[in-house]
């Protein structure tokens, strides 16, 4: 049985923060859509690549935006590596600049959709990779992480916020850069997948969006939702694999 924590230093940090986790099996991740669902994920990616724009003021900088905004903030809430950024922004500036995100992948279009829909980032890590229970806490410094695309140990610094499990970190500064070992690969099958919120106003939102994405993953590519649940300081775990 694997559960997922969140650490009481976690919440000395966030005491408002709310984090949807969705843990799924069966998901085939190489999944060859049918023209006609092909053109469904292709159109809720579109459609949500416009929905994104409410969330956007043009007449303001990218930072000043509400969605990032808040983001930035929570990051000075703790030491991060230089030009860490929440993985939000980045979609986001995408969309402001004019550059719609396109299709890569069914998994990676229904998660990037329902990221832009409700400006929310969202990861996802390979589960069966991960050793015993994933937490969400502060970090002494040094423990073992290298990053997707790394050659090199990339460790956090003390006092920084990650996703960790029994080997090392999963996830630095919260939600910005993955590791190679938990990756999502065509193989993967069993998946960890994280949707945080920091604006206390919004939580219902985020109920919101971790529906519809475990609808869309159960559509599309065949996923069976094993948890589905909304982590917060008074409800601060869950079982996501038996």
């Amino acid at each position: 049985m694997k559960k997922f924590v969140a650490d009481p230093s976690f919440w000395e940090l966030f005491p408002d923060a709310a984090i949807g986790v969705l843990t799924v099996d069966s998901v085939n991740e190489a999944a060859q859509l049918s023209p006609a669902q092909a053109a469904e994920v292709e159109a809720l990616l579109k459609d949500a690549n416009a929905a994104a724009l409410a969330h956007l003021d043009g007449n303001i900088p990218l930072s000043q935006n509400r969605p990032v905004a808040v983001w930035r903030e929570a990051y000075q809430k703790f030491p991060t590596k230089k030009g860490a950024r929440c993985s939000i922004e980045a979609l986001l500036k995408r969309v402001a600049k004019g550059e719609p995100v396109g299709t890569i992948a069914p998994t990676v279009d229904i998660t990037n959709a329902i990221s832009l829909k409700y400006a929310l980032p969202i990861g996802v890590e390979n589960m069966a990779a991960m050793e015993g229970d994933l937490h969400l806490g502060v970090m002494a410094g040094g423990e073992d992480f290298l990053p997707i695309g790394g050659s090199e140990q990339d460790p956090p610094r003390p006092g920084e916020l990650a996703y960790y499990d029994g080997a090392g970190v999963v996830c630095r500064c919260w939600n910005w850069r993955d590791g190679q070992r938990t990756q999502v690969t065509d193989a993967t099958t069993a998946e960890f997948i994280a949707m945080e919120c920091v604006d206390p106003g919004r939580v219902d939102d985020l109920r919101a969006a971790l529906d519809e994405l475990a609808g869309l993953l159960e559509r599309y590519v065949g996923a069976v939702v094993i948890a589905k649940q909304v982590v917060t300081r008074g409800n601060p775990e869950l079982v996501i694999q038996n």
